[in-house]
């Protein structure tokens, strides 16, 4: 089975790169995240078509997360357990940033699209890693449940965990995606169990998956390494194979994220 993530950046501007991405691909599994429309906004015609489920969770024009699978989609869940409030008042909601499902032979993914925490004293840093905490708890009681389970969490976490996943770490001085509470807490999430599956094969420096559309940041190979997907122990022993799809990050109309694709014998 040939699973995929890909920060889609809008999903109605970019069906088409999706549709031809599963094709070239032959991709069984892709989570999204920041699809950017509630699931009635979406024209999912072309994927069923195609002989694709589709689940889809958003609350409006931000963030949103979906499922797209041709080998079964089922016990759609669409909010962790225990993920705090944004904003932390009385207006506040649970964001459409999670979105999990049963696919194939009971491989459990999660689309997750984590806070990006903007600045290190706004709240929303601090509304991140309470975030990242949830993810890690509720990976933590599935292994504690099941250690056999076959689980991934897959997405875009908006952390670089290591020096090498950022082109330049003077650059990110006093910023987000490189704060060692971040870190910590994305060490937490593969201390429950999950390891990331892609980096054995893909080490870097300079391997990334996101290049911000300003400065050229992608000709000029500044990136980052933040999507990742982190596999339990079954699924970590099922790995066969992966790779970063560069290629989709090239283009008029691409995102600016790029695909991470893993091979899985289950």
């Amino acid at each position: 089975m040939r699973i995929a993530t890909w920060n889609i950046n809008s999903l109605r501007a970019r069906m088409d790169r999706v549709l031809a991405f599963l094709e070239r691909h032959d991709v069984d599994v892709l989570a999204l995240q920041e699809t950017k429309a509630k699931p009635q906004q979406l024209d999912l015609t072309a994927l069923q078509e195609a002989g694709y489920e589709v689940a889809a969770h958003g609350l409006n024009q931000w963030n949103g997360v979906a499922l797209i699978s041709r080998v079964g989609l089922s016990d759609v869940r669409t909010e962790l357990p225990a993920l705090p409030l944004w904003p932390e008042d009385e207006t506040g909601v649970v964001e459409a940033r999670a979105l999990g499902g049963l696919v194939g032979d009971g491989l459990r993914i999660w689309s997750l699209y984590i806070p990006n925490g903007r600045e290190l004293d706004h709240p929303h840093y601090d509304y991140k890693l309470r975030w990242l905490e949830a993810l890690r708890a509720e990976g933590a009681r599935e292994l504690a449940e099941d250690l056999s389970a076959k689980v991934a969490l897959v997405g875009d976490f908006n952390v670089a965990p290591l020096d090498e996943d950022v082109w330049d770490m003077e650059f990110f001085d006093g910023k987000t995606h490189v704060s060692e509470p971040e870190r910590a807490a994305f060490r937490a999430v593969v201390d429950a169990g999950y390891a990331d599956v892609v980096r054995g094969d893909h080490p870097g420096p300079g391997v990334y998956t996101y290049w911000d559309y300003q400065q050229l940041r992608f000709p000029k190979r500044q990136g980052m390494r933040i999507d990742f997907v982190l596999g339990s122990p079954s699924v970590q022993s099922a790995v066969t194979g992966s790779f970063i799809d560069r290629e989709e990050r090239k283009g008029k109309g691409a995102s600016d994220h790029a695909p991470v694709v893993v091979d899985l014998d289950l």
